[in-house]
């Protein structure tokens, strides 16, 4: 992204039927505000939780650097969606947007299968 810094953030979870359609979640929140406080979102909170301690966003706004995910363990996600909170197995979609001063700056899409 080339204009800094990240306020805003949605994320939708989509499930493939017949195409990817929205399942569960599209949530747009203040990112700072949930990294602040992250009760106030728990949904936000559980998927930040996917990738903090393997990314450099693990401290409070500003961001104004580039946002990294490295190494993260497919186990470790598994885990995640399997154990602590039961979905259904499938193709899925995890979209994310990163709105910098109510402009669309980034769109982030991860494909994964459930098994």
């Amino acid at each position: 992204m080339y204009k800094i810094p990240v306020t805003r953030v949605n994320f939708a979870l989509l499930k493939k039927f017949n195409g990817y359609k929205p399942f569960l979640y599209n949530i747009t929140t203040d990112a700072c505000r949930v990294l602040k406080y992250p009760k106030s979102n728990p949904v936000f909170s559980f998927f930040h939780s996917l990738f903090a301690h393997h990314s450099n966003m693990n401290h409070s706004c500003p961001y104004n650097h580039d946002l990294i995910v490295d190494k993260l363990p497919a186990d470790f996600v598994n885990t995640k969606f399997t154990k602590i909170l039961p979905f259904p197995v499938g193709d899925y979609l995890f979209n994310s947007k990163w709105i910098v001063n109510d402009i669309n700056r980034a769109d982030v899409q991860v494909y994964g299968t459930l098994s």
